[in-house]
């Protein structure tokens, strides 16, 4: 089969579309015909910052297909399900093999492409939120990054809930679209304080909740715009600022600061997280929430859909589609 592989770290270059061996579905497992593959925030920095655990490596997070092939042990799925699934790696390529347990079925008539971006998307938005961040009607949350796929879904989920949501971007016209999806305040990072806008925008009482995706100077500058008891829920560090993070300004608001990574979401509570995804993939599906493209390239593409990923040009998730 084919596959988007790299030999070393590096730029979107070092990305090569080759035969690579086929996957083997394990007895606990399910063989996938991938039809889209979202390209996450982690498999791009992933593909530039993280050593390959084998020679070739296929990265990826997220992909949806068709199972082709189940377990000995599987008794939930069968061949022709259409499923959207996620995993350590692998996504980049024709057919994966993963876990049945990180696998969600996808409605009939669903549309693929759209629900392929889900799970991470809006699994980490809603454990962010509500898990980690307790987040309730009324109260103000900030969301950093609003026009990523955790962004745009955390801002649709806050404001479903009543929460008043606030949310920074980089451009006037990315803003504008977060404005529809349901922030209340919207703030260009690039033109003004961070502290001053969100002062500004909440009577200097700041805000209960700071969901952070970006890591480095974002993350520390993100302690004063915290109100008391305040909580910042870290997912990431797309800004690749690997800086350490000072935690004292934190002591004088009595404030929070913690880290989400949906594996462990995943493997330790799994029947919970699973459920939580669940309800979002049928949210889409119904309509009630959006998980919004950007870009579609091929697969044998997959050194221009990083780059255009990594340039932050697209509202919404870039996907890949291995039929072309």
């Amino acid at each position: 089969m084919k596959a988007a592989v790299y030999y070393e770290n590096g730029g979107p270059q070092v990305l090569r579309y080759e035969d690579v061996p086929e996957p083997v579905c394990a007895a606990d497992g399910v063989l996938i015909e991938v039809e889209v593959v979202s390209v996450e925030g982690g498999d791009v920095l992933n593909r530039a910052l993280t050593p390959p655990a084998q020679r070739p490596y296929i990265v990826g997070y997220q992909c949806a297909g068709t199972v082709r092939e189940v377990g000995a042990k599987v008794r939930d799925r069968k061949p022709g399900d259409k499923v959207v699934a996620i995993m350590l790696n692998g996504s980049h390529a024709e057919r994966v093999a993963v876990s049945a347990a990180a696998t969600w079925l996808l409605p009939p008539g669903a549309d693929v492409v759209s629900l392929g971006c889900v799970p991470v998307a809006f699994g980490a938005a809603h454990e962010a939120l509500f898990e980690l961040g307790q987040l309730q009607a009324g109260q103000r949350v900030l969301i950093h990054a609003g026009a990523s796929g955790v962004g745009l879904a955390a801002i649709q989920l806050a404001r479903s809930a009543g929460a008043e949501v606030l949310a920074t971007a980089s451009s006037s016209a990315k803003l504008a679209r977060l404005g529809e999806l349901g922030a209340a305040h919207t703030i260009n990072y690039q033109e003004r304080s961070l502290a001053d806008a969100v002062r500004e925008a909440t009577g200097g009482a700041g805000v209960a909740l700071i969901i952070d995706p970006v890591g480095g100077k974002v993350l520390q500058a993100s302690v004063e715009c915290l109100g008391y008891r305040g909580k910042i829920v870290n997912l990431g560090f797309a800004g690749r600022e690997q800086g350490s993070f000072n935690p004292v300004p934190l002591w004088f608001k009595n404030a929070a600061l913690l880290g989400l990574g949906i594996f462990a979401s995943l493997h330790l509570e799994h029947e919970r997280f699973h459920g939580v995804v669940a309800q979002c993939l049928e949210r889409v599906h119904r309509g009630e929430l959006r998980a919004i493209v950007g870009e579609r390239f091929a697969l044998r593409d997959a050194a221009r859909a990083h780059a255009h990923a990594e340039q932050r040009a697209s509202l919404g998730r870039v996907v890949m589609l291995p039929g072309g």
